[in-house]
């Protein structure tokens, strides 16, 4: 049971970071206006993974609202 329990979570883990990768991946392959148009849409909401992401992005690309 035990075995089970921990494969499971193990597999809910491994899709959770192949999702997470994805959308580091899709904002990443965005334009800086999309880039931007995220920014402003999350700039209200400091504190959300969404938000650190395209900070993030927009730090690398030297760009700021």
């Amino acid at each position: 049971m035990l075995r089970t329990r921990i494969k499971r979570l193990a597999a809910q883990h491994e899709r959770a970071s192949e999702r997470l990768a994805d959308i580091e991946t899709s904002i990443a392959s965005l334009g800086d206006e999309d880039i931007l148009d995220l920014a402003d849409i999350f700039k209200d909401m400091p504190e959300t993974a969404l938000n650190d992401i395209v900070q993030a992005e927009m730090t690398r690309r030297d760009i700021s609202l």
